[in-house]
């Protein structure tokens, strides 16, 4: 099943439990993925899983930067509807990436790129973040890889 078939049939799924929580995030992220969608490809365009991955973490991160300014004034009740928000749309990433595998990973990946400094950084984090596949957010590479090349 495509992404995009899965966001529908999870929009009929919320209509027939009546949650409006999940309803409206999952509507929410398929206007997002349709605008993505528009913007890369054009009007009949449509987003492969990858992109579409990428959508739903920056749906995500904005969620994430909500609950931070929430909490920040005092607002748990608001903070707690994008947490609600979030748990919704992390159903759709793919499983984490456990610790462990992330630093095979990054060291794998300076070791094939025979990088040495911080200048080099960027290498790795393009090839880390191409074999990640989705699985762990840019942050805990870019400190991984940072540990690493200091």
């Amino acid at each position: 099943m495509s992404f995009t078939a899965r966001i529908s049939e999870d929009i009929k799924t919320a209509m027939k439990a009546k949650d409006t929580v999940a309803l409206n995030v999952v509507r929410n992220l398929k206007s997002a993925l349709k605008y993505a969608a528009i913007e890369k490809l054009g009007a009949e365009g449509e987003l492969g899983d990858t992109d579409a991955l990428a959508v739903v973490r920056k749906e995500i991160k904005k969620r994430q930067d909500s609950v931070a300014s929430y909490e920040a004034a005092n607002r748990a009740d608001l903070a707690d509807v994008e947490k609600a928000e979030i748990a919704v749309l992390e159903k759709y990433l793919p499983a984490a990436m456990s610790q462990d595998e992330l630093v095979k990973l990054v060291e794998a990946a300076i070791a094939e790129t025979g990088a040495t400094t911080k200048k080099d950084m960027g290498a790795v984090m393009k090839l880390v973040q191409e074999r990640a596949a989705g699985r762990t957010d840019s942050k805990s590479i870019s400190t991984e890889v940072a540990k690493r090349l200091s």
